[in-house]
């Protein structure tokens, strides 16, 4: 079953319910859990998706704390940046 097929049935309880009576009772049962199952670790993985966001959070915060009480910025940490050549490269520049 394609995920287009899928999304259709999510989408549309009629189109849903014309799918499950091509399917028998145990069949039904077995999709529901399949279902479930993957409903659960789609959660698992959300949940943990947001703990490493809510983490990395707390970690930048921390950073810039530190900075703040060193008295340093980002400019302290990058430095200067190369400057771009302006103008077109020498014609011969990719000839090796």
């Amino acid at each position: 079953m394609s995920t287009e097929s899928l999304e259709r049935i999510a989408r549309n309880k009629n189109v849903a319910r014309a799918a499950a009576r091509q399917l028998s009772m145990e069949q039904l049962h077995k999709l529901s859990e399949v279902i479930s199952e993957v409903i659960e670790q789609k959660q698992e993985e959300d949940h943990e998706r947001l703990k490493e966001e809510a983490d990395k959070q707390k970690k930048l915060a921390e950073i810039r704390e530190a900075m703040n009480n060193a008295g340093l910025s980002m400019d302290d940490l990058v430095g200067e940046q190369p400057r771009k050549r302006r103008g077109r490269p020498p014609k011969n520049a990719n000839k090796g």
